[in-house]
């Protein structure tokens, strides 16, 4: 697939990266869930390629455990024995496997082919994701498993040949296509162009091409870029939970809205139940975006802010976040109809009080008194 011009492209040292994001509860303690795991841990930190300011990292550190697993097979590839677990304080889980790589760079497409969707790793990365709830389960606050997983490959290559990582350009940009794109079928001129546009390098000596399904990373001691994509697909993951999780408070809002009112409406408190409920969503959501918006900080490093927004920008994050913020825009006015016509209700209630006292009070005026 490679121009014919371009010699063969053969991996001497890489890692393939499978990474499969979960929702498992509104927050994390993660002080706590380390108490609680007896697997190898430690938390997570960005090595960043330049000097930078410290105090631009994960805010909280997430807590990443190593634990032990059977190694899989993958055609001519076999997963490492080991899988590690990375938990985020907003309620996050990525479960990562790791797929040593040699050998011709073509190999690597029929990799992407089994990885896309796979079934064995889709419902090992369940059990065992199960099995960590079960474990730090006093640590999660408001427990839910989602059903959604975010899946993502990362194909870092250490070393190739041929070794100038900046001459590997349009000769290779069909097999790089094919291979983010974990498709085999003959690929048009505009769809390697999308799949292979997002590309971005620090030095003479790496370059990362990033897409939507998966991203190739050449270079040492790449690990920066491979936190911020991993980061960046579990926030995607958030914003697809946060996205159907405020798509639930908005229908039972307008339910609650729309709802004919009873006999039990003019009850003092009858809607306090709904105004709670909506209440408490509309906080939920907007402290689950402010968390996962702001644990990665990187300002201090150009470099990885610009890997972030190709990311971003690649996932579609700008789009989410709208949605999200209009959505939270559209709870908050739905609240304040409810405020405003439960507080005109009761206003209504305390006219007819005193509409009545007033009558009892004429009434008992024309009574006869002392028998009179």
């Amino acid at each position: 697939m490679a121009s014919l011009d371009a010699p063969p492209l053969s991996i001497e040292q890489g890692t393939c990266y499978a990474l499969f994001a979960y929702d498992i509860g509104l927050a994390i303690n993660l002080d706590e869930a380390e108490r609680h795991v007896t697997a190898i841990k430690e938390r997570g930190r960005i090595r960043h390629k330049a000097r930078v300011p410290h105090y631009f990292e994960y805010r909280p550190a997430p807590l990443r455990l190593t634990q032990e697993t059977v190694s899989l097979s993958f055609g001519h590839y076999r997963s490492s024995e080991t899988v590690e677990v990375m938990l985020y304080d907003f309620g996050a889980v990525t479960v990562m496997y790791r797929i040593p790589i040699d050998g011709p760079f073509e190999g690597l497409l029929s990799l992407s082919e089994s990885l896309y969707e796979n079934e064995t790793l889709l419902a090992e990365s369940r059990h065992r994701l199960d099995q960590l709830v079960r474990d730090i389960l006093p640590a999660i606050e408001r427990p839910s498993t989602s059903k959604e997983v975010e899946d993502y490959l990362i194909f870092s290559i250490e070393r190739c040949t041929p070794s100038a990582i900046q001459t590997l350009g349009i000769p290779y940009d069909p097999l790089f296509a094919h291979l983010l794109r974990s498709e085999h079928t003959r690929l048009s001129d505009q769809e390697i162009h999308e799949a292979t546009s997002c590309r971005i390098s620090f030095s003479r000596d790496d370059t990362a091409v990033i897409d939507w399904n998966a991203a190739l990373v050449f270079g040492q001691d790449m690990d920066d870029v491979r936190a911020v994509l991993e980061f960046v697909n579990v926030e995607l993951l958030e914003m697809r939970a946060l996205d159907e999780q405020l798509d639930t408070a908005l229908d039972q809002g307008y339910d609650a809205l729309t709802r004919k009112p009873g006999l039990k409406s003019w009850l003092p408190g009858s809607h306090e139940a709904a105004l709670t409920h909506i209440g408490q969503l509309q906080v939920d959501s907007a402290v689950l975006f402010e968390r996962v918006a702001n644990t990665l900080k990187l300002l201090g490093d150009q470099y990885l802010a610009r890997v972030y927004r190709l990311a971003s920008q690649r996932f579609h994050l700008e789009a989410w976040d709208a949605s999200i913020i209009r959505k939270l825009q559209t709870l908050e006015s739905i609240y304040g109809k409810m405020t405003d016509r439960a507080t005109t209700q009761r206003m209504e209630v305390l006219e007819w009080i005193i509409i009545v006292l007033i009558t009892i009070s004429i009434a008992v005026s024309f009574l006869p008194i002392g028998g009179h």
